[in-house]
């Protein structure tokens, strides 16, 4: 059974279903937010069968379909899985229903297109993490843009055309400078062999001399720079964020995000390491700049969308951190962070939604005393929250531990740097718990706010509990990714001493 195509064309399909239904009405909208919510709930089973039917002992690419496209120019549709990707996979089939939840009372507009948007985002999302073709990973990669921009610039808040636009004007920008580093290689590999290919495998063994390398690195590594966003390319992520829905919040950190990390362990340190080797330590240090950047301007915001948004450069500037170290524990500790961010961060946003459709507001002086109307929903925001600044026994707490344990066996000082930014993200996330929830009612709309309902606990559970189980049994997210992890490693290490010999790298 092509398990891997049914993970990307279910929410497609689910997509155009959807465009069949009539006219909007409150029926209607319903049936809408119904159907949406059972074919992507249908995605995350299948993402769970990928998960149960991994053989996490080999590092191989495993669920592998391969087929002809364009054969002229070597393009295939070619499609599998390792420890790195299954698990992000998983991640994305996981919050898109926790995203259509949480869009249920607060979309009341185009609900049928806003729901067609969120799968045909889960399509391209899946797509990106399982391609082993460049030319079908670019596919994915900028065929995720559209609905994205469409769910910022209709479904946003006040300045949403201004975010949908920043937003799209970025990722583009480096986009094209990727494309034009694919159609290079698939170039290079038709003068070594005598036929294009975009087969990462086959692109992987091209002998590509120092200084291609560092253009080919360079070009790739932007695109994925403006995606995570490393530091100084984050200036589109608050934009976004602030202006989002609650839903396309809850995506773009939970999955969109870590397509900039995943990019950068699949093909920038891979295919390219002479260069990777070379550039590491400057975008270490970038990460570095932003992990203490972004946990400095998160303390200051008054808006709390805006400060879990600067929260989210500075937790990913540890994951490029991992990455940039190249070993074992680095990398597999990025790998898992990824997966911690997702759910922490898709939480507080999540949370922070909640908040927001009850008061119509995100300023943190707007709030104060909740704990009082609101118990269970303090208790839900006081674990995510503890679990975003890493907590021991929250899922945090593993994907860093293991970051700064990789990285300072390869650049002390860095990590020495790095650890400021654990310490200030407890200081501006309790910070931000303590005014909101404690002290006083002073404002008078507080007092009568309603606790978590049903389907808000819908949402919810399931974070807390990825939580909670990320943290006290993390080797069921390690075993999977070790093997991979290992070659991946081991490779990009073999590459470099073999390709790079002697040779003075400018």
């Amino acid at each position: 059974m092509p398990i891997l195509t049914l993970s990307w064309t279910v929410p497609l399909i689910g997509a155009l279903l959807l465009l069949l239904v009539g006219n909007a009405d409150g029926r209607r909208d319903n049936l809408v937010r119904w159907i949406a919510l059972g074919v992507s709930l249908l995605t995350g089973v299948v993402t769970l069968i990928l998960w149960a039917a991994f053989d996490g002992a080999s590092a191989d690419f495993q669920f592998v379909e391969r087929h002809e496209w364009i054969p002229a120019f070597g393009i295939e549709y070619f499609v599998g899985v390792d420890g790195i990707s299954l698990l992000l996979v998983v991640l994305t089939g996981f919050l898109t229903p926790i995203a259509l939840l949480s869009s249920w009372g607060s979309v009341k507009k185009k609900v049928k297109e806003f729901s067609i948007f969120i799968l045909a985002l889960e399509a391209a999302m899946v797509g990106v993490f399982i391609s082993l073709d460049l030319f079908l990973f670019y596919m994915f990669w900028d065929a995720m843009l559209i609905p994205m921009y469409f769910l910022i610039g209709i479904w946003g808040y006040d300045r949403r055309v201004y975010a949908a636009i920043k937003f799209m004007l970025y990722t583009m920008a480096g986009s094209v400078l990727m494309l034009v580093a694919i159609l290079g290689l698939a170039y290079l590999h038709n003068v070594s062999t005598g036929s294009y290919s975009f087969d990462i495998e086959k692109l992987s063994t091209l002998e590509i001399g120092p200084q291609t390398q560092m253009w080919f690195f360079l070009a790739f590594t932007l695109a994925f720079a403006i995606k995570v966003p490393l530091f100084p390319f984050h200036t589109w992520l608050p934009d976004a964020h602030v202006q989002a829905p609650t839903a396309g919040s809850v995506i773009l950190a939970g999955v969109l995000l870590k397509m900039g990390t995943y990019g950068l362990l699949r093909f920038s340190f891979p295919l390219f390491p002479i260069a990777a080797t070379y550039f590491a330590p400057a975008l270490a240090l970038l990460a570095v700049i932003g992990i203490v950047y972004g946990a400095l301007v998160a303390m200051v915001q008054p808006d709390m969308k805006k400060l879990v948004a600067y929260s989210s450069v500075s937790h990913l500037g540890f994951v490029v951190l991992g990455i940039c170290a190249m070993n074992a524990q680095g990398v597999q500790g990025a790998v898992y962070q990824m997966l911690a961010h997702g759910v922490s961060t898709g939480g507080l946003f999540l949370i922070v939604g909640m908040l927001s459709d009850r008061r119509h507001t995100r300023l943190i002086s707007a709030f104060g005393g909740l704990k009082a109307p609101m118990p269970r929903l303090t208790a839900a925001f006081l674990i995510i929250t503890l679990a975003s600044i890493g907590l021991p026994g929250l899922n945090g707490f593993v994907g860093e531990f293991l970051i700064m344990v990789g990285a300072f066996r390869w650049y002390p000082q860095m990590v020495v740097v790095a650890g400021l930014g654990v310490i200030l993200s407890a200081v501006y996330m309790l910070w931000m718990f303590q005014r909101v929830f404690f002290g006083d009612v002073v404002h008078e709309e507080n007092a009568g706010l309603a606790d978590l309902q049903p389907r808000e606990w819908a949402a919810v559970l399931p974070l807390l509990a990825a939580a909670l189980v990320m943290g006290i049994f993390p080797t069921l997210f390690l075993r999977p990714t070790e093997a991979s992890v290992n070659r991946l490693v081991q490779r990009v290490q073999v590459s470099q001493t073999l390709r790079a010999g002697n040779v003075d790298v400018p």
